[in-house]
């Protein structure tokens, strides 16, 4: 029996696979290259392109040009235009666009189990930020509400930790219990290499504000999978 075609999905995709799979028509809308991360680097809020370009190190403007407007037709993304005084054009994620977070997620977690995986590269601070919402281990943060604040440069965010899940948005946090200052690098050696607060802030790579204790708890919470090979 011959399927109806009850949805009109207008050009669709560049690139067919012939397959009525979900995870084949996924990949037909972000399986070319540069397309998946720049979905992630647009999580967190609108960015311009040339925030897009900078952040994304090795892409050309051509082959960004062409993911955004690939990823605009389909609809995971659209254009929009921030009000004054800034007046600039920047791409924002559609509703449907942000629901892709939860694939980020588990795509991350299932590499980072590789033994290929090179935790030494560098992070944006989007994919830093976004790797703290899925590594979080929801039994170590039990019964933890706080208010994180976190600046890199000109830059700040607001993350709320409560009910085993971290909010995460762009802006200034009022009245953080504890925040973070510095480079990526240093909050990922934290982080991710257990290198203590204390011999960071003496460095000069971070600096820590707020409850120090629970600081020091906080970046306990997000352990990475273990490899392939080395469960048990």
């Amino acid at each position: 029996m011959k399927l109806e075609k009850i949805t009109n999905c207008g050009p669709g995709p560049r690139r067919r696979y012939n397959d009525a799979c979900g995870a084949a028509h996924g990949l037909e809308l972000v399986g070319d290259r540069w397309a998946l991360l720049v979905v992630r680097e647009l999580m967190l809020g609108p960015k311009r392109f040339c925030d897009l370009k900078a952040d994304l190190p090795g892409i050309s403007a051509n082959v960004l040009t062409q993911r955004l407007e690939e990823l605009e037709a389909v609809g995971i993304l659209t254009r929009c235009k921030l009000p004054p005084p800034a007046s600039v054009q920047v791409y924002e994620l559609t509703p449907w666009g942000y629901e892709a977070e939860p694939i980020l997620q588990v795509l991350g977690r299932w590499a980072a189990r590789s033994p290929y995986h090179d935790p030494t590269l560098p992070l944006t601070e989007t994919s830093f930020l976004l790797s703290l919402r899925t590594m979080l281990d929801p039994a170590r943060a039990e019964g933890l509400r706080l208010t994180v604040g976190f600046r890199f440069g000109a830059q700040a965010y607001t993350g709320c930790l409560g009910d085993g899940q971290l909010a995460i948005r762009r802006g200034e946090a009022e009245n953080p219990d504890i925040a973070f200052e510095g480079a990526v690098p240093a909050l990922v050696a934290a982080v991710y290499g257990g290198q203590p607060l204390s011999e960071l802030e003496a460095s000069g790579a971070l600096t820590v504000t707020g409850d120090r204790a629970l600081a020091a708890r906080f970046v306990t919470l997000f352990p990475l999978p273990p490899k392939v090979g080395e469960e048990g």
